[in-house]
């Protein structure tokens, strides 16, 4: 059976980036990236409004002293050399291309663009410490943490790390502010699952409540089955600062390598830009709760 691409330019949505992933990937090594719970999205439309000027939209956001062309990151995926011979150099020149910046598992420095950090809440704090602060010196932006460490364990890894260090598995308020009191900088709204479960609250609609604990004292960022620009819409009128979107640009590297993984985030933050046009708001200080309407059923 043929397994031929189709030409990357001709792909419309992210959608159709995944299945050239299928395509490419051994079956077992694609179920890994495969798959979303997109039923919390799927209940949020929009409130469109018409005859707005939007010749000055912008997109562009601020963190942490860095402005970042549009608030799309590149999530944190080990082993990226499983789906890309290049792995995380492929990654980071496609996020570079696309003028973000990508966040690093722990599993070196990359060489190309700015980035962020994640270490191994299960690793020795002292070690992980360590990584973080080597990474740092290489000129790593921010370093991002498990919410597995104990609280107390937190707060010694953040001791002189020299760049602002984010709380990434928050998905309640009480966190949230448990994070604020311990120093977290920053905090990703994140369940780390992949699929659906049910009864368990997505990361998108525990998003409101943590931003209302943290009354805009710190950044929230958020993660987990973002696929369109709409989808980033969505958090940011709910209050997030930025997305990270993992799974879609790794579909996008998988199977077209560097321009594949610039391609998904070029994709979605044109989504995003005619979703903004859409609703009438032509930057992002003009989002707000007020775009979305949530239909319980």
């Amino acid at each position: 059976m043929s397994r031929k691409l189709p030409p990357l330019k001709e792909l419309v949505n992210v959608l159709e980036v995944e299945e050239a992933a299928r395509l490419k990937l051994a079956p077992e090594l694609y179920e890994e990236i495969a798959g979303s719970d997109r039923r919390a999205f799927d209940r949020m439309t929009f409130r469109p409004r018409l005859m707005v000027n939007s010749m000055k939209l912008d997109l562009s956001v601020e963190l942490f002293g860095e402005k970042l062309f549009a608030p799309i990151l590149v999530g944190p995926v080990a082993r990226l050399d499983r789906f890309h011979p290049e792995g995380q150099a492929a990654m980071a020149r496609g996020a570079a291309a696309a003028r973000t910046l990508m966040v690093a598992a722990d599993s070196g420095v990359p060489e190309k663009g700015p980035f962020w950090l994640q270490v191994n809440a299960g690793a020795d704090v002292d070690s992980a410490r360590g990584r973080a602060m080597d990474a740092v010196k290489a000129g790593c932006k921010a370093v991002c943490v498990g919410a597995a460490w104990d609280w107390n364990v937190f707060g010694r890894f953040r001791q002189g790390i020299g760049a602002p260090v984010l709380l990434k598995g928050i998905m309640t308020p009480e966190e949230a502010r448990a994070a604020l009191e311990i120093g977290a900088q920053g905090i990703i709204v994140s369940s780390y699952r992949s699929g659906a479960s049910d009864g368990l609250v997505s990361a998108i609609e525990a998003l409101p409540a943590i931003v209302d604990a943290v009354a805009g004292r710190i950044p929230v960022l958020v993660d987990g089955s973002f696929r369109r620009g709409t989808d980033v819409l969505k958090a940011l009128a709910f209050g997030a600062r930025a997305v990270m979107l993992a799974r879609p640009v790794v579909w996008g590297l998988a199977a077209y390598g560097a321009d594949g993984a610039q391609y998904v985030l070029e994709l979605v933050r044109g989504e995003l830009a005619r979703a903004m046009v859409m609703c009438g708001k032509v930057n992002l200080a003009q989002v707000d709760r007020g775009l979305v309407r949530i239909h319980r059923r």
